[in-house]
């Protein structure tokens, strides 16, 4: 589990909004490098790229850290919030 901080410009107001979920990737290529963030949001997955040296990040702080054994966790779309919770603890 994850937390990005990101800045919102609405207009001329600028804004922190969090984006808590699971990193479900990490895409390599330098500084192309990207990350792949999935959380569950009112029942509808929610997925999110962000590029990981974008000056819209404020922070990255890491919550909880579970074991895998896959790079690329992609099957976990297909499962509810249940399964995923006992799958990564």
């Amino acid at each position: 589990m994850i937390t990005v901080a990101v800045r919102v410009v609405e207009g001329e107001k600028e804004r922190l909004q969090n984006f808590k979920g699971i990193v479900i990737a990490m895409h390599s290529g330098g500084i192309n490098k990207s990350f792949t963030i999935r959380k569950i949001s009112n029942g509808v997955g929610v997925e999110r790229v962000f590029p990981f040296y974008s000056p819209m990040i404020q922070s990255i702080s890491l919550e909880k850290k579970g074991r895998v054994r896959r790079a690329k966790l992609y099957y976990l779309r297909g499962m509810s919030e249940k399964k995923i919770r006992q799958k990564l603890s």
